[in-house]
């Protein structure tokens, strides 16, 4: 029994430390782009996007439920050196991904694991495939999609409301209600993605006897994994903020303002239900929804595609790491040991390669910060107006007449064209 004890420690201990990584890797969900738009500092953002996740934390069990009880099967042998191995495939894999700055999913990071853990140790027997298919992979497909059409209406609707005023008239209405929305995203966050942690650390409670099937989490569960992902919100994931606020689309407060309430509405009924669907993938999808709805605005489709890609690798590659890593603890304490040592090397050699060109608040915003521009977004800039904030040269005349803040037609700070310039300046 003390070698269970010990070993339920380390899994919880383990499980506290995805739930660290989970926050730092998802803060860019709820605060990228009201850190790009200038809506609130980025220390003051993450602050506050912390404190309501661990709010978010306290709301709901339901999201918990599903991974403690649904996609593993507590009945089938399930032992805690499998779930310790399952949570160090999806940390490795939340590491690779946010030294990329790609905003993958942190939960299919864990499903990944826990799965190809269980499979290697138990067999194909100890998941449900029902509860994947309906609960995880159904959500992954739709959600994003449902946040970027509903995005896309809002970002039109938004525009069109506003297009006979201009934007200094609008921007401290839009600027609040980004600050509102993001809000409730960090809350919905913290709903969903501080709930999967206590559902593994329950299903580790299971597993050795500590408490009865189907229990809902302890209050000390609850406690800290909230406390666990808030400080992780808390540092901020800045490498992941900068592709989602700057990589993707050029970000507007309209835009923002309808990105993140459409994204809080997904997830906020998605927990209710139950469904564990990926927080990253819905305000990803929002995102791009937003860069889709504004008439001269350019989704880099190549940032875009890299992030899907990831989506994609997520669940099998998180499912190898924890495959390979279940094949060596069960050879008992000195595999379990070998693990946790390998883990704490790769862990501290991404940290190391991290720091050769690190990200932080003071250099979020970088303009230029993102990837080089790709071949199919450079020809739709050729037929669209240029984005927000990218001004071509042309007359000081003529820039000092420019519109900056069109709402309807034309997208916000753009600068004339130059035969546009000529008529004005003539």
């Amino acid at each position: 029994m003390e070698h269970i004890t010990l070993l339920i420690g380390i899994v919880i201990v383990t499980a506290l430390v995805f739930d660290f990584t989970n926050g730092f890797h998802d803060t860019a969900n709820a605060m990228a782009t009201t850190i790009s738009t200038g809506a609130l500092g980025p220390r003051v953002a993450v602050a506050m996007s912390a404190v309501l996740n661990l709010v978010g934390a306290f709301l709901s069990v339901e999201v918990a439920k599903t991974i403690s009880g649904g996609i593993i099967d507590e009945d089938s042998g399930i032992r805690p050196e499998v779930i310790f191995a399952g949570l160090v495939g999806a940390i490795l894999w939340n590491l690779v991904t946010w030294l990329a700055g790609l905003p993958s999913s942190s939960s299919h990071a864990l499903f990944g694991g826990l799965i190809g853990a269980t499979v290697v140790s138990v067999g194909l027997d100890g998941v449900n495939g029902d509860a994947i298919v309906m609960k995880v992979l159904i959500p992954a497909v739709a959600a994003p999609v449902v946040a970027g059409i509903a995005t896309v209406a809002a970002t039109r609707l938004t525009y069109r409301l506003g297009r006979d005023r201009s934007s200094e008239d609008t921007a401290k209405g839009y600027r609040a209600g980004q600050i509102a929305s993001a809000a409730l995203v960090s809350l919905a966050h913290g709903t969903n993605d501080a709930q999967k942690t206590m559902g593994v650390i329950t299903l580790a409670l299971v597993t050795g006897g500590v408490v009865a099937p189907d229990s809902d989490p302890p209050l000390w569960v609850i406690v800290s994994a909230g406390l666990a992902i808030a400080l992780g919100t808390y540092l901020g994931g800045w490498r992941i903020i900068r592709t989602m606020g700057k990589g993707i689309t050029d970000i507007q407060p309209p835009q923002g303002f309808a990105a993140q309430t459409g994204a809080a509405t997904v997830i906020l009924a998605s927990s209710h239900i139950g469904f564990a669907l990926s927080t990253t993938q819905v305000c990803s999808g929002a995102v791009m929804g937003a860069g889709v709805g504004r008439k001269g605005a350019v989704v880099r489709w190549s940032t875009a595609g890299r992030m899907v890609l990831a989506w994609v690798l997520t669940l099998p590659a998180a499912g190898l790491v924890a495959g390979a890593a279940a094949l060596l603890a069960d050879q008992g304490n000195a595999g379990i040991t070998a693990v946790a040592v390998l883990a704490v090397l790769a862990c501290g050699a991404i940290w190391a390669l991290s720091r050769r060109k690190p990200v932080d608040h003071t250099n979020v915003n970088e303009v230029g910060a993102h990837e080089p521009v790709g071949a199919v977004t450079a020809a739709l800039r050729s037929v669209a107006p240029p984005p927000a904030g990218v001004k071509p040269s042309a007359p000081k005349s003529a820039a000092k007449t420019a519109p900056e803040g069109g709402i309807a037609e034309h997208t916000p700070e753009q600068i004339p064209t130059p035969a546009a310039a000529s008529s004005t300046t003539r």
